[in-house]
């Protein structure tokens, strides 16, 4: 036999490269290698980059730095699942940063990131797909591409996977989207709360917190909470309370609670199976601030609807309300007074914290949070507010002198609550007079000139409350208060303008202080402010009203006539009739004006004075009857036509009658043995004394009737009768 000949290898083609095995240490190397076409270099560079990107947030950063992520997305469509997959890990980790977060949505991969949720794909690429979705859900531009790319129905999909880190990953994306109110509507048709409730048997905390936080603000719609009570949501929330185990779960169960429980079918099926009571216990009985602060928060959202008023008030919510203002947390004693500031409009509730709740209240006015103050004042005010018992019980509990410091507050609702409460005790006549030992009206300073048009409106019902006493108005006059209250009847603010007009209007009862108003504007402004359809209103017009009462010189020339109710005393003068918004001088203005051809200024005296009436001459009769001497009607028509000044002396003193010698040689009565000079529009005509039996308004009315004549009669000299005359 030969010998047998060994066959030599063959070589490798000359066109083909000879494997290379590279082992690299730099990033930029690698990133290098997501350009490459051979798909097992792709992969384990995705590989090689996703270990990286794990390490930290610096990694992240480098790799964007380095200009990885463009690449990337491209591999997120590659052929190969290995590629597909480890760039879809990729993504998952970095879309945490929010730099690549916002290259992603420049890149516009949204619809890329969804696909990967497609049913066929592996579970892994489920995890970290969705993962990159909940990272990129927490900013509105990404929840709107979401939702525009149909994202959210896969992850609804996604909530029954086997998986629990794609279950977290797709309700956490879920939750996010919740925030936007289109996303709530999707998520009602695509009927996603069946499963979403099947999250709360899970046996990872993090998956039932999620979903009941995403349970919490779906069941803000009332739709979503039917579907609850028709999947026996509520019954899952009531075991998650009974079970102490799930304590960190309370605080969100109670949150969903608290929704379910502005429906009233669902508190009315809480409270036939016993979970409302056992809801009342747990929050009074519980050692978690957070929980008790929960607590209160789904009573108030309750208790605005009547209907569930009525139930809690049966179930004696009351007592639990007040046990929770004694909490060492401010948040549970704000949750507590904001509970019973809905609890309110009920009136058994009202009645009940008369006896319970108002002193605990009190003393949380005394607190150092403002927030507290701000709950407490308000509970207040509700439970004044038409209940004269419980007001007086705040100021028997010594309640006044707390709510006089909270006017100085910061804080615009605080003060206005304060307000509110003052006001209403103050309603109460005994109330009233002790209220001024405490300064309310020296206290409502600030308020009136808040830039707060609900503080605005509240100090001036407060100033209108109080003021109904003298001592109350010359405090407020004394302090400087009339001057906010005047400015504020220009606000733009309906009631603001009303309710300075009724505080105006209650401050015009006093003389004095009516005065005040009249040299601050007051009368103009309501003038101003009646001449307009849209801005006047009852009590703008009743203030108008009261401040001429006390000003009858001029309600006089404006109206051309006064009431029975008008007494007129010193000083009453008629100028003559004048247009509104026409300034009326006063008398002293007017001694000092030059003689013109204007009527004269007829002015009228109470004062008695020794002044004889000028003797009867021809073309005068005597009125014997009304024990007085005025001109005859024969004696008017005797007199000139043409346009002269009007004389008429009531003789009975006169207001400077006690000067020497009046401002600018004239005179504005006659002085006692003095004769009027010549040259002053105040003229003298007649004597008219009221007679001992005749009333003040039975003389007013002869003395109205008199001017009103002298009005449209030319005058006549009392020295001559004749109005030629040349002291005329």
């Amino acid at each position: 036999m030969g010998k047998k000949v060994k066959k030599e290898a063959e070589p490798p083609p000359k066109d083909v490269f000879d494997p290379l095995t590279i082992e690299s240490k730099k990033a930029a190397t690698v990133v290098l290698m997501l350009n490459s076409p051979e798909e097992e270099i792709l992969a384990k560079a995705c590989e090689a980059i996703y270990r990286f990107a794990l390490k930290g947030e610096e990694n992240k950063a480098t790799l964007l730095e380095l200009g990885a992520v463009e690449p990337l997305t491209k591999l997120l469509t590659h052929e190969d699942k290995i590629v597909r997959r480890n760039a879809t890990m990729i993504f998952g980790i970095l879309a945490s940063n929010n730099d690549v977060k916002k290259l992603l949505r420049e890149l516009d991969v949204m619809n890329s990131i969804i696909a990967q949720l497609a049913p066929e794909e592996e579970v892994v690429i489920h995890e970290f797909a969705s993962l990159c979705l909940a990272n990129m859900s927490a900013e509105y531009t990404s929840k709107v591409q979401i939702l525009e790319h149909g994202g959210l129905e896969p992850l609804v999909r996604l909530l029954a996977s086997p998986d629990p880190d794609v279950k977290k990953n797709s309700v956490e994306c879920i939750y996010n989207l919740t925030q936007d109110f289109q996303c709530r509507a999707a998520l009602q048709e695509l009927n996603a709360i069946p499963p979403i409730l099947d999250l709360l048997k899970s046996e990872y905390p993090v998956i039932q917190l999620l979903a009941l936080k995403t349970l919490g603000i779906i069941t803000n719609d009332k739709e979503a909470r039917t579907t609850l009570r028709d999947n026996q949501g509520v019954d899952h929330l009531i075991k998650i309370l009974e079970t102490k185990e799930l304590n960190d779960l309370h605080i969100e169960a109670l949150s969903v609670i608290a929704n379910c429980l502005e429906d009233m079918d669902t508190l009315v099926l809480i409270q036939q199976t016993g979970g409302l009571k056992k809801l009342l216990s747990f929050a009074e009985n519980s050692t978690i601030p957070d929980i008790q602060k929960n607590a209160a928060k789904a009573i108030t959202k309750a208790a605005y609807d009547p209907e569930n008023r009525k139930l809690f008030h049966e179930q004696e919510v009351e007592k639990c309300l007040v046990a929770l203002l004694g909490s060492e947390n401010d948040g549970t004693k704000i949750a507590a007074s904001q509970a019973i500031s809905a609890m309110c409009e009920n009136t058994g509730s009202k009645e009940f914290f008369n006896n319970q709740g108002i002193p605990q209240l009190i003393l949380l006015l005394k607190s150092d949070s403002e927030e507290v103050r701000e709950a407490a004042s308000l509970a207040l005010a509700n439970l004044t507010t038409c209940h004269p018992a419980n007001a007086k019980a705040i100021a028997e509990a010594d309640g006044v002198d707390p709510l006089v410091n909270i006017l100085s507050s910061r804080r615009d609702g605080a003060v206005a609550n304060a307000a509110t409460v003052l006001a209403n005790v103050a309603m109460q006549e005994p109330l009233r007079t002790g209220l001024q030992s405490h300064g309310v009206s020296s206290a409502l300073l600030g308020p009136l000139r808040s830039a707060n048009t609900v503080v605005q409106s509240k100090a001036a019902l407060t100033v209108a409350a109080t003021a109904c006493d003298v001592e109350a108005r010359t405090e407020l006059r004394n302090s400087g208060g009339l001057e906010p209250l005047v400015e504020l009847l220009r606000s733009k603010h309906d009631e603001v303008r009303r309710h300075a007009s009724w505080a105006v209007m209650v401050c015009a009862s006093d003389e004095l202080t009516a005065v005040e108003l009249c040299k601050l504007g007051a009368l103009d402004i309501l003038e101003e402010v009646n001449l307009s359809v849209s801005r006047k209103n009852k009590f703008s017009e009743a203030a108008y009203n009261k401040l001429l009462n006390n000003n009858l010189s001029l309600k006089y020339s404006l109206t051309g006539y006064l009431s029975s109710s008008n007494i007129i005393s010193d000083g009453f003068y008629d100028y003559g009739r004048i247009n509104p918004g026409t300034k009326l001088l006063p008398l002293k203005d007017l001694c000092l004006q030059e003689p013109s051809d204007q009527r004269a200024v007829l002015l009228v005296n109470s004062k008695s004075s020794d002044v004889s009436p000028p003797p009867s001459t021809e073309g005068k009769s005597s009125d014997v009857g009304y024990g007085r001497s005025i001109s005859s009607s024969s004696s008017f028509r005797r007199a000139s036509k043409e346009k002269t000044n009007y004389h008429f002396s009531t003789g009975f003193g006169s207001p400077t009658e006690e000067k020497s010698e009046p401002p600018s040689g004239r005179t504005t009565a006659l002085s006692k043995g003095t004769t009027k000079e010549r040259g002053s529009r105040i003229a003298l005509h007649d004597v008219l004394s009221p007679a001992c039996w005749l009333s003040s308004a039975t003389y007013q009315m002869i003395l109205l009737s008199h001017l009103s004549t002298l009005r449209n009669t030319p005058a006549l000299c009392y020295r001559c009768s004749e109005s030629s005359c040349p002291i005329l």
